[in-house]
């Protein structure tokens, strides 16, 4: 996620540098903070001290979000519509394509967005997507700056039942079955190309010097 604010600043000086999308997963279960998300539950700090879970703190606003068995998304869209609405409107149009594709459909959630909140999945705004059951399935948050949108996004996969119910006091989403990464990210890079044509979009690996993303180091125990 530091690596995500990098590529941020680098828009913002670098305008004309086009949009970015990158999927990533991680290495063990993470519990990402959102950028203004307050005390944190004490059994919490209890679990990240003995192992079960680590914290991050991300740029983007939003509650907290489990980050095990799913996949996470980071769009860098430089001079974003300036409306929030109309940012995820079209990144939410652009999710559910691909995932109809896949014969999942999506649809926006209808709650009020909740402002701290503890669990992002525990309520559906209409920036976030929930299957045909009312599931939420993708949860996305936001950070600008002078005018460039990092939109993060968590797609739900596989929760892992046990430490959702640890951390969170209740049941874990239902697992999508029979759907792989290699799919999922595959089908909404083509949606994402079509909306988004006629930019020519080209996979590249980042390579950065040693020390670069320093500025921009995120703690991994937040206060």
């Amino acid at each position: 996620m530091a690596l995500d604010r990098w590529l941020l600043e680098r828009s913002v000086q670098q305008p004309d540098s086009g949009p970015v999308l990158r999927f990533y997963g991680w290495r063990g279960p993470w519990l990402s903070l959102g950028r203004h998300q307050g005390r944190l539950p004490e059994h919490w700090r209890t679990m990240a001290a003995a192992g079960s879970v680590s914290l991050v703190r991300r740029p983007s606003g939003g509650g907290a979000v489990l980050h095990a068995g799913g996949l996470t998304y980071a769009l860098i869209w430089p001079q974003a519509p300036r409306h929030r609405r109309q940012a995820y409107g079209y990144t939410a149009a652009w999710l559910i394509d691909g995932f109809r594709r896949l014969g999942y459909p999506l649809q926006c959630g209808e709650q009020a967005a909740e402002a701290g909140a503890r669990d992002c999945f525990a309520t559906a705004s209409p920036a976030d997507l929930v299957d045909a059951l009312g599931q939420k399935r993708i949860g996305s948050a936001q950070y600008w700056r002078h005018g460039h949108l990092l939109q993060h996004g968590e797609i739900l996969i596989e929760p892992p039942p046990q430490l959702w119910m640890e951390l969170f006091g209740g049941p874990a989403p239902d697992p999508l079955p029979g759907l792989s990464r290699k799919q999922l990210i595959q089908a909404l890079q083509t949606s994402l190309e079509e909306r988004w044509d006629p930019l020519r979009w080209i996979d590249k690996t980042l390579m950065l010097e040693e020390g670069e993303l320093n500025p921009y180091r995120l703690e991994t125990r937040p206060t």
